[in-house]
């Protein structure tokens, strides 16, 4: 999208009934002493580039510079009592409301947050390290957060108003959102933003963190590489699409993998990579594409490896069927607070699927299709660890066996606060090693001691 496209955006936003006034905001509107002038040069800007434009002016390759120069201009002009250094803090400010996302943009260059969450105009919380922390960025009401937010949506080709008050998109970098705005969010228009990392986080990085041993680490590439199906589990914010990307990572380069996500998310550098995305429903209540739409879909695509970036519904049993129907080495995640629980989620997901199926062939058919799950915490000080990796055996009787292969013991607290605690293998070399090393994957022995 064009700039003048973008202006033309802002000059005509989308309407709604949010506004800074709503009674159920229940807060005082939040005031910039420099809000009138920055009003009045952001009016302008939009008036000067559309004039611009008839008359034959910028380019699109020159028009962001020139904009940010013409931004300049107006505030040593109108503003010129202002000291200097808040003039420079006024461009900044006004160049991102007119062509980026307004207060958001300085914690989204910020490297050292991994989380936004926009609680209405006033409250902005940030995620460092681990640990929440309210921020001193603040919106200047409703309106402002709603415009901000259908700048996101829009270029995503998503919408977001009464009729559809909840919405997943991404930034241009990749980063998560996820909004609901009023009626269902009494405070305000919510936004919840997973930043994306600008260099992707990488085998040495989760070693370094301490979140996984090199020993582990190894383990988990010979099982990737040797096709056994894996399912990343974890709580909200435990760090499991980060894992499923260093997992992905070691698929080789010659095989068709095919992404499958509701917001595309996974970074892969292999050169064979198809990357699917869902779809919501339009304005009328048709089009939409579903997650379970797209596994179907991509069985039908000679895929040598299927990646589902979260399975949380029916696409739970197309997922399951596709590993059980040659489709080996497949990957995905889902919420659970432990491999045992991630087992009941599972059946239950497959029920919601609508086919009525006995629990029995549920169980047999999750053992069956399921190699390893690798648990992933977040810790109490905030560092995220895979405390367990566990092998599905199988079936006995009418319960699904599961042992685990490494385990993370917590050891207190230390001086400073940081969570101590190590890993340990269990000692068992899982049933699945000859099938590995059948594929031409080698296993070391001393991979299963400490």
């Amino acid at each position: 999208m064009g700039l003048l496209e973008r202006l033309e955006k802002q000059k005509n936003p989308q309407q709604s009934e949010i506004s800074a006034d709503n009674p159920a905001r229940g807060s005082a509107v939040y005031v910039d002493e420099y809000s009138v002038i920055k009003d009045q040069i952001h009016g302008e800007i939009i008036e000067l580039v559309n004039q611009e434009a008839v008359e034959g002016g910028k380019t699109e390759s020159n028009d962001e510079a020139h904009l940010l120069q013409s931004i300049e201009n107006l505030v040593d002009t109108k503003a010129g009592q202002i000291p200097r250094t808040e003039r420079s803090r006024l461009v900044k400010e006004i160049y991102n409301n007119v062509i980026g996302l307004g207060p958001l943009e300085p914690l989204l260059a910020d490297p050292t947050i991994s989380e936004i969450m926009v609680n209405g105009p006033y409250c902005v919380y940030v995620e460092r390290a681990g640990k929440l922390e309210l921020s001193a960025t603040k919106f200047k009401d409703n309106e402002h957060v709603m415009n901000v937010l259908n700048r996101i949506v829009s270029s995503v080709g998503r919408r977001i108003d009464e009729s559809s008050p909840m919405v997943d998109a991404r930034l241009a970098d990749g980063s998560r959102v996820n909004a609901i705005i009023p009626p269902l969010a009494l405070t305000g228009p919510t936004i919840t933003i997973r930043k994306f990392a600008k260099n992707p986080i990488t085998v040495n990085d989760l070693v370094r963190f301490g979140s996984v041993t090199p020993k582990m680490m190894s383990f988990l590439e010979a099982c990737v590489k040797g096709k056994m199906n894996i399912i990343v589990s974890g709580g909200t914010g435990s760090g499991k699409t980060t894992l499923l990307n260093v997992l992905s990572g070691f698929i080789p380069n010659s095989e068709r993998i095919v992404t499958i996500e509701d917001a595309a998310e996974i970074q892969l550098r292999q050169n064979h990579v198809i990357t699917l995305e869902s779809r919501p429903p339009n304005s009328e209540n048709a089009g939409q594409v579903t997650i379970r739409d797209l596994v179907r879909n991509a069985l039908r695509m000679r895929p040598d490896r299927i990646i589902v970036g979260e399975v949380r519904s029916g696409e739970t049993l197309d997922m399951l069927q596709a590993m059980n129907t040659g489709h080996e080495g497949s990957l995905t995640t889902a919420h659970a607070n432990s491999p045992r629980d991630l087992m009941s989620r599972l059946e239950t997901m497959v029920l919601m699927s609508g086919m009525e199926i006995p629990v029995k062939a549920i169980r047999e058919q999750i053992s069956s299709a399921l190699d390893l799950i690798v648990h992933q915490s977040r810790i109490k000080d905030g560092t995220r660890k895979i405390v367990s990796i566990t092998e599905v055996v199988g079936m006995e009787g009418d319960i699904i066996t599961l042992q685990d292969l490494y385990t993370y013991k917590s050891e207190g607290i230390d001086a400073a606060g940081r969570m101590k605690g190590s890993f340990a293998a269990t000692g068992i070399r899982p049933n699945f090693a000859e099938k590995i090393t059948s594929n031409g994957v080698f296993l070391r022995d001393d991979w299963f001691t400490n």
